[in-house]
């Protein structure tokens, strides 16, 4: 068969069920390959960025590996932002593009780029296939790459004329890396080690990151805390790992995290590290981050242990059998009936008690903490609800104030904070899950930098509810302005008016809807989530609301400012 053929007989041989791209020329055999038939369905974009943040979105909330599909040149190009993503926040993905002909490679050809040394900084590996006889063994090993150890993207950059060329096609069964050895087991001894310090700590508490959904160990931590009586925090990649509404869970710590969580995870004597890597913006300043705590660090990758914190006791493999030898090893040590530190639970009980969320409801102008709230509140009865987000105020309001009891419910951009993930996310969220009810949760900034995906949504039988936080401004740039740079609001403020979502949304076949008051809110947004098609919400809030609680950028992660001392020091 051609090798065009091949690139969609080695995606089915893989079990690709969807993969989202846009064609162009040097990728043009492999769409008429798509043309003479495949099980994979083709969702396409309407920009190659959208199409990898879709991949991101399928990936995260199926678990599986996401496909994305681009041409050669701008094409590959507008696929870094995604890419880069997905490195940042460890989603499997494997990126196949188009590449000029191998006998035009490195001659500046029409529409010609380094595809795999553009990306090199930001894939697990990458393949430029020159050789079609290489073809489905490059592919498998791609996809095995994506998914194993800490996973993350791949590149495979295929000349047009490997995509052109006969060959006798036969998938490999197995995969030839002798370099690729992921580790696939944790030694029992750092286990009861951890174990041990575990039973003998006085404030412990478990600090989970997104690799505890990667590696599908949410049970495991589940059992785990459960069995220590440990409270629980969980990062902005880790939200929906342990149940938000679980007594022992504390919600995130960081930046916009909630005073009660910093407090727990910066006074805690033992500091549990799941699948978390002491992020800047969890840790705040760094040599101040919970100066009396030992640190047990659990993580599929030994680069991240040891990387920014000293770990008194490593672990290194695979998080759900460490994670559960680890809950038996308790279990063994501890007598039955044991309730772990009840003090020290009091005590961030009483934290949480005396410094709750807070923003004033008072007034006229829609807070944006209400329409998040009323979502939630609305949402509250469905089987199946994912969430995604795009980057900025709304995305901390988004995790402070959501519930998410299930992992793979909470979507969004982390570590590279990519503008615009929201809509092209909950796409490739609903394409992986159809069922779902898949709600973006977006700014006004955000989304007018992917809002062209509302056409696949609609074209594509993709249904999504988008509600924009709407405050006419890059909200949190005017926040910082205003905090920091003495209110020199500089190129932030985008206004109300211009576009109107509404109309836009209808243009492009959706519902739209606006609202700028809380006496309409839930019936807007019950109208919204019930349309039966894709809809999106202009909620015009108030555009001077801030984000709190706040640790200001470099200072210690108990320094947290609240919504009222601020009021304070405004009213002194």
């Amino acid at each position: 068969m051609l090798g065009s053929d091949a690139i969609l007989r080695s995606l089915e041989a893989e079990g690709v069920e969807v993969a989202f791209g846009i064609p162009g020329g040097a990728i043009l055999p492999t769409y008429d390959a798509f043309a003479r038939g495949s099980t994979v369905r083709h969702v396409l974009a309407r920009h190659e960025q959208g199409a990898g943040h879709m991949a991101e979105g399928y990936a995260r909330a199926s678990g599986r590996v996401g496909v994305a599909i681009a041409t050669s040149g701008p094409g590959a190009t507008n696929l870094v932002t995604p890419i880069a993503d997905a490195w940042m926040d460890s989603t499997p993905l494997v990126c196949i593009t188009g590449q000029v002909r191998s006998t035009l490679i490195g001659t500046d050809a029409f529409q010609e780029t380094d595809a795999t040394g553009i990306t090199l900084p930001i894939v697990k590996h990458s393949w430029l296939v020159q050789n079609v006889e290489e073809l489905p063994h490059v592919i498998k090993a791609a996809f095995h790459v994506a998914r194993t150890g800490r996973p993350g993207p791949v590149l495979v950059d295929i000349a047009k004329d490997v995509q052109e060329t006969e060959f006798d096609f036969h998938y490999p069964d197995e995969v030839k890396l002798p370099g690729w050895r992921p580790p696939r087991n944790v030694h029992a001894l750092q286990v009861a080690e951890a174990a041990k310090a575990i039973a003998g700590a006085q404030k412990p508490i478990l600090y989970v990151g997104g690799g505890a959904i990667n590696a599908n160990a949410c049970a495991e931590l589940l059992e785990l805390a459960e069995a220590g009586g440990i409270p629980v925090v969980t990062t902005l990649m880790a939200k929906g790992a342990f149940p938000d509404s679980h007594p022992l869970a504390l919600g995130a710590p960081g930046m916009h995290g909630s005073k009660w969580a910093n407090w727990a995870l910066n006074k805690a004597d033992l500091v549990i590290a799941v699948g978390s890597r002491f992020d800047d913006r969890v840790t705040g300043k760094l040599t101040a981050f919970a100066p009396g705590a030992k640190v047990i660090h659990f993580d599929i990758d030994p680069a991240e242990i040891g990387k920014l914190r000293r770990a008194d006791i490593p672990v290194v493999g695979p998080l759900r059998p460490a994670l559960e030898q680890l809950a038996e090893e308790l279990r063994r040590l501890v007598d039955p009936g044991h309730m772990g530190p009840a003090a020290w639970r009091r005590q961030v009980d009483e934290w949480r008690a005396a410094y709750p969320l807070r923003y004033d409801r008072e007034g006229d102008v829609l807070k944006p903490q209400a329409v998040i709230e009323t979502l939630r509140d609305l949402t509250a009865g469905r089987d199946d609800v994912i969430w995604t987000t795009g980057v900025g105020q709304h995305q901390m309001w988004a995790m402070q104030y959501l519930v998410c009891d299930q992992p793979r419910t909470f979507i969004t951009s982390g570590g590279l904070g990519t503008m615009g993930y929201g809509v092209p996310a909950a796409i490739g969220a609903k394409a992986a899950r159809p069922d779902a009810t898949v709600i973006c949760v977006d700014g006004d900034g955000c989304f007018q930098m992917t809002c062209q995906e509302l056409a696949t949504s609609a074209l594509e039988g993709l249904p999504i509810t988008v509600v924009i936080i709407n405050n006419g401004w890059l909200g949190m740039v005017r926040q910082w302005q205003e905090m920091f740079y003495d209110s020199r609001f500089s190129e932030t403020h985008l206004t109300h008016q211009v576009p109107d979502y509404a109309q836009l949304a209808e243009a492009y076949g959706c519902a739209g809807f606006t609202l700028s008051s809380e006496d309409e809110l839930e019936s807007v947004l019950e109208e919204a989530l019930n349309c039966g098609r894709t809809a999106v919400v202009d909620a015009r809030c108030d555009p001077e609301e801030k984000c709190f609680p706040m640790i200001p950028a470099g200072a210690a992660a108990t320094d947290v400012i609240e919504f009222t001392d601020l009021e304070e020091s405004v009213e002194a």
